[in-house]
């Protein structure tokens, strides 16, 4: 009788153990990976690694020297050998491995096969990347970490750098405005394409940046950040007053960089640039940031007088997209559409917006719109998003690679708190000082009264 007891109580402490990881892996898949999945998939990994590559035909023939070593000191069979493996490096979300690859393979063999080395060791997803020329590596996924965004501690920063979003191989998205100028960002309502560019507001009010809003909402996206704002615009009628100053700014910077490429003969190089990060500190301008949300409502027009007004617009944007990268200033220009039927200048606007982001869209076109030139195959993934995961969209640029990210969540409150406090760092710019929004001060909280209240008499 007592041995049953004691097979019982074994089998209930063995399903309780399989109840809580059941229940770890689902709630908490960090914590499970950690405990649980790190140490099993290291174990297949190192178990079935030359099976693995084989069965994935990524062996390759020994060379002839090592083939006559093996038969001179054994008697075994001379196999295909797999790619140098190197140290395997554990992380809070998976592995990291770097492999050196044999002679006549190439980094894309590798990738092909990454679906195969998922289902093999028992991971969320593989990634290959290249490291150097024959040397690829291994990023192995434990868990979809998009499902719980937790953006890494040591993403990269500095200035206009500003770690946006995690990537689905578990990196940072780094919104670089030194690399990438401008960009387009499209989403549906609920999609968290404010979200994501609450994000942006909050890293760049930290930085020595100028911000400028252009908000056809009336401004009910980037009023809560007039603190730090140096101009906003609320309606197209401001809007076209504002962006000729931009221009004029943009303009007059361009001779400053000129004024210091006019010097004399003889001057070292290195003090002859064509923008302004190669002017000195002290001479160099602030940068600019020019936020444009909802851009359909600077297109849409309903009278002629409109449409030269609208028209106006749009070739003063293009012009800032085109030449306002040597003079430090950048678009970010967010929309649920943007297509060749918001009317003329849409498309050559587009085109000189490097970066793209897709959140959730209504439609397949609208996906085009964003990241049809540039990766087809990204298309289908924005069309996949689903509603219940706002914030996941389809990142690209013009180089045609992609990939899927996910905003965490930032609460209104909290950005507009950010860019209270950095309101200090605003840059004084007398040109945008007429567009600058009125801040209106917190009302302060009635003071508490100590003295009991007498009550009132019947």
């Amino acid at each position: 009788m007592s041995d049953w007891l004691t097979l019982l109580e074994v089998g209930g402490s063995l399903a309780g153990l399989g109840g809580g990881a059941a229940y770890t892996r689902a709630r908490h898949p960090g914590v499970y990976w950690s405990t649980v999945g790190l140490p099993i998939s290291t174990a297949r990994l190192l178990g079935s690694y030359g099976s693995v590559m084989e069965a994935c035909g990524l062996t390759v023939q020994p060379s002839r020297l090592r083939a006559l070593a093996v038969k001179a000191t054994t008697r075994r069979e001379v196999r295909p050998v797999p790619p140098r493996r190197g140290v395997i490096r554990p992380t809070s979300t998976g592995l990291r491995l770097r492999l050196r690859l044999a002679p006549g393979q190439e980094p894309a063999d590798v990738a092909a096969s990454a679906e195969r080395l998922r289902h093999a060791w028992g991971v969320h997803a593989v990634y290959v990347s290249e490291v150097k020329p024959g040397v690829v590596e291994l990023r192995l996924v434990g868990f979809d970490v998009l499902r719980n965004v937790r953006m890494p501690r040591k993403a990269e920063r500095g200035h206009l750098k500003v770690p946006v979003a995690l990537r689905e191989d578990a990196t940072a998205f780094v919104r670089d405005y030194r690399t990438i100028p401008h960009q387009l960002t499209l989403g549906a309502t609920l999609s968290g394409k404010s979200m994501y560019q609450r994000h942006l507001v909050t890293g760049l009010a930290q930085q020595r940046v100028a911000l400028v809003g252009i908000d056809c909402k009336r401004g009910v996206e980037l009023a809560p950040f007039a603190p730090r704002l140096s101009a906003l615009a609320t309606d197209p009628e401001q809007a076209a007053e504002l962006l000729p100053v931009l221009v004029k700014e943009m303009e007059d910077r361009y001779d400053l960089i000129k004024a210091r490429q006019g010097i004399a003969p003889g001057t070292p190089d290195e003090e002859i640039t064509s923008d302004i990060w190669g002017l000195p500190e002290e001479e160099r301008p602030v940068p600019i940031v020019l936020f444009v949300d909802e851009v359909a409502e600077l297109f849409l027009v309903a009278t002629r007088k409109d449409e030269e007004r609208r028209d106006e617009m749009v070739t003063q944007l293009i012009r800032l997209a085109q030449l306002g990268r040597a003079a430090g200033i950048y678009l970010e220009v967010c929309g649920q559409r943007f297509g060749a039927e918001l009317g003329k200048g849409a498309t050559m606007l587009r085109a000189q917006l490097t970066g793209r982001v897709c959140h959730r869209v209504n439609d397949e076109a609208s996906a085009k719109m964003a990241l049809g030139d540039i990766a087809p195959e990204a298309v289908y993934a924005a069309c996949a998003i689903a509603p219940e995961r706002p914030g996941l969209a389809v990142a690209g640029d013009t180089s045609g690679g992609w990939s899927r990210i996910r905003t965490p969540y930032l609460s209104l409150g909290d950005a507009a708190a950010v860019c209270r406090e950095s309101a200090h760092l605003m840059p004084n710019l007398p040109a945008l000082e007429p567009f600058r929004p009125a801040v209106q001060l917190r009302p302060a909280d009635a003071p508490v009264s100590l003295v009991k209240p007498v009550p009132l008499a019947e």
